[in-house]
C-alpha cells in the first residue's frame, strides 16, 4: 500500500533523487507482517526482565537484612550496584550485538541470568548477595539495548513508531508487577521465592529464545533473507532447512556480509557527538525524574496511608497502566507525524522499504510530540507532589499517576525511537548510550530524592523536578535547528571513511598482485 503524496507546504524539497530513491529502495525485511509481531513479542519479554528484577526486589529488603545479619542501608547498597550495572551492561551487549548478532546476545544475557538468580536462591552471605546482584543486573539489563535494536532490524523508520512503543509493553509491565509478585512471594513464602521465581521464570524463557527466535541482526543476516552462521540459528530454523533439503529444495544461499570486531567504546563515542548528546542529556533529565517518583511511593505511601509492601505495589498499577497505554497509543501517535511529514517534503512512502533519511527532517517530527507531552507531565507532576502534600486522599495521587505516566513514558518512546533513527548502521549501540546515561542521571536522582523530600515535602521536591524539565526545553528546539546539520556532518564522514578503506583495500589489492607478478619473473629468470 502507498501513499500519495500532497502538495507540499514547503520550499525546502529533497533532490529530485531523493524522492525516486525513497519508492525504489528494496524490502527491507522479508519476515512477514505476523513473524514482526511474533519478533517484537519476543523484544518485550526480554525487556520484562530488567525492571521486573529491579522492582520485584523491594519488598524482601527487610527479611534480607534481618536473615544476612546486616543493615538496611547495606542492603540498600545492593540496589545501587544493581543500578550502576544496568547502565554499563548494555554497553558491551548494544556493541557486541550490533556485530555478532541479537541471538547470542540475547543468549548469553539468560544464561548469565538464570546463573545469577539460582545463586542468589541458595546464597547466605552479604557478600555473595553483592555479587551476584552485579550479575543479575548485567544479565537482565543487557536485554534492554536489544528491544530497540531488533525492532530496528526488521521494520522501517516509517513504522517504527508503533513497533517501539509494542516492544517497550515489557519494560513497563515490569514494574508494574514487579513490586505485586516480590510482596506476594515475600509475604506468604520467603525471600528466596523470589528468586527461584526468577530462575524458573528466566528458563522458561531462554528455552523459548532458544528453539523460536531467529538471527535478525542486518550486518549479519541483511533483510533477513543471508543465512546466519550455523551455530546461530535457531531450532526452528533448522528443523525447516532439514524438511527443504529432504524435499530437495536448497535454501537460497547468499555471500556473507563483512563482519567487525566489536568496539566497546562505541557508546561512549555517540553519548559525547554532536548530534546525539542533547537527546542523551534530555533523554537522562527526563528519566531521572521518572525515577524520583518511583522510587518514593514506598516510603511516602507507608507513611501518609499507612500501608504495607503488598498495599504499595498495588498503588503503582496506575503508574504502569498509563505506560502502557502510552506505548500503544503514542506510538501510533510518532508513525503519523512521520506520514505527515513527508508528505510535506513530497517523499511517498512505501510500506515495507526504507525511506531515506538523508534530507527527511527526523529529528522534528519525532520530538515535534515531546513538547506538549512533556508541558502536560510537568504540571501533572506539580499537581501530584502538592496533592500528596496536602491531603491524605489516596484517589488523588492514583488519579493523577496514570495522566503523568503517559506523558513521561511517551516521551521517552520518541526519544528512543529517534535515538535508532539516527544510528540505523548501530541500534543496539546507540541504545545502549541512551541506556547508560539515563541509568547514571537515574542512580543520582534516587540516591538525593529521599533527604530532600524530608527537607522540602512532596510539593516543593516535585516543582524542581518539573522546573528542571521545563526549563530543559530550549534543548529540543536546539536539536530542531542544529540537528540535521550535525547529522549530515556525521553522514559525510562515515562516507569518507568508506571511501579511504576502499582506496587503502584498493591499493592494498595492486601492491598483493604486484608482488606476484615480480615473484613469478623471478622464477622464470631463475629457470632460464
Amino acid at each position: 500500500m502507498v501513499e500519495q503524496s500532497e502538495t507540499p507546504i514547503q520550499s525546502q524539497q529533497p533532490p529530485p533523487d531523493e524522492i525516486v530513491e525513497a519508492t525504489s529502495q528494496p524490502l527491507h525485511s522479508i519476515f512477514t507482517k505476523n513473524e514482526k509481531a511474533l519478533l517484537v513479542a519476543f523484544a518485550s519479554a526480554g525487556a520484562f526482565f530488567s525492571p521486573l528484577t529491579a522492582n520485584i526486589y523491594y519488598p524482601a529488603i527487610v527479611n534480607l537484612s534481618r536473615d544476612l545479619h546486616v543493615s538496611t542501608n547495606l542492603i540498600n547498597l545492593s540496589i545501587t550496584v544493581y543500578l550502576i550495572f544496568q547502565g554499563l551492561a548494555p554497553t558491551f551487549v548494544g556493541s557486541f550485538s550490533d556485530v555478532r548478532g541479537r541471538r547470542p546476545a540475547y543468549i548469553a544475557c539468560f544464561i548469565i541470568y538464570f546463573g545469577a538468580n539460582l545463586g542468589l536462591a541458595l546464597q547466605n552471605s552479604y557478600a555473595a548477595l553483592m555479587v551476584l546482584r552485579c550479575l543479575q543486573s548485567s544479565g537482565s539489563s543487557g536485554t534492554v539495548a536489544l528491544a530497540n535494536a531488533l525492532v530496528s532490524d526488521i521494520v522501517t523508520s516509517a513504522e517504527r513508531g508503533k513497533y517501539v512503543g509494542y516492544a517497550s509493553l515489557g519494560a513497563f509491565l515490569g514494574p508494574i508487577l514487579g513490586p505485586i509478585i516480590g510482596g506476594l512471594l515475600n509475604q506468604f513464602l520467603d525471600w528466596r521465592a523470589i528468586f527461584w521465581f526468577l530462575v524458573i521464570l528466566s528458563a522458561v524463557t531462554l528455552a523459548l529464545f532458544l528453539i523460536i527466535l531467529p538471527e535478525t541482526c542486518r550486518n549479519i543476516v541483511g533483510d533477513g533473507s543471508i543465512p546466519p552462521q550455523k551455530w546461530n540459528i535457531s531450532l526452528l530454523a533448522h528443523l525447516k532447512q532439514r524438511s527443504l533439503r529432504k524435499a530437495g529444495i536448497r535454501p537460497p544461499t547468499k555471500p556473507p556480509l563483512m563482519r567487525k570486531r566489536p568496539n566497546f567504546l562505541a557508546t561512549i563515542q555517540i553519548i559525547f557527538s554532536k548530534n546525539a548528546f542533547l537527546v542523551l542529556l534530555y533523554t537522562g533529565l527526563l528519566f531521572a525524574g521518572f525515577y524520583t517518583i518511583t522510587a518514593t511511593i514506598p516510603s511516602v505511601f507507608q507513611r501518609v496511608f499507612h500501608f504495607n509492601s503488598l498495599q504499595v505495589g498495588l498503588c503503582y498499577i496506575p503508574f504502569g497502566a498509563g505506560s502502557m497505554i502510552s506505548a500503544i497509543v503514542n506510538g501510533r501517535m510518532i508513525d503519523w507525524n512521520f506520514r505527515r511529514h513527508a508528505r510535506i517534503q513530497g517523499i511517498t512512502i512505501t510500506k515495507g522499504r526504507q525511506t531515506n533519511l538523508a534530507h527527511f527532517p527526523i529529528e522534528r517530527a519525532r520530538l515535534e510530540l515531546v513538547l506538549p507531552l512533556m508541558v502536560t507531565g510537568s504540571l501533572l507532576l506539580i499537581a501530584y507532589g502538592w496533592v500528596l502534600a496536602k491531603t491524605t486522599s489516596l484517589a488523588g495521587p492514583l488519579i493523577l499517576m496514570l495522566p503523568m505516566a503517559f506523558c513521561v513514558s511517551g516521551s521517552f518512546s520518541v526519544l528512543s525511537t529517534l535515538m535508532v533513527d539516527m544510528y540505523p548502521e548501530s541500534p543496539g549501540t546507540a541504545t545502549a548510550a541512551s541506556n547508560l546515561v539515563r541509568c547514571s542521571m537515574g542512580a543520582g536522582a534516587v540516591a538525593g530524592i529521599g533527604p530532600l523530600v524530608e527537607a522540602w515535602g512532596t510539593g516543593w521536591t516535585y516543582m524542581l523536578v518539573s522546573g528542571i524539565w521545563l526549563g530543559c526545553t530550549p534543548m529540543l528546539f536546539a536539536i530542531f535547528r542544529w540537528g540535521p546539520g550535525w547529522r549530515e556532518e556525521r553522514r559525510v564522514r562515515i562516507e569518507e571513511k568508506k571511501e579511504e578503506k576502499r582506496r587503502k583495500a584498493e591499493a592494498n589489492d595492486l601492491e598483493t598482485v604486484g608482488a606476484v607478478v615480480v615473484g613469478e619473473g623471478e622464477k622464470s629468470g631463475d629457470k632460464s
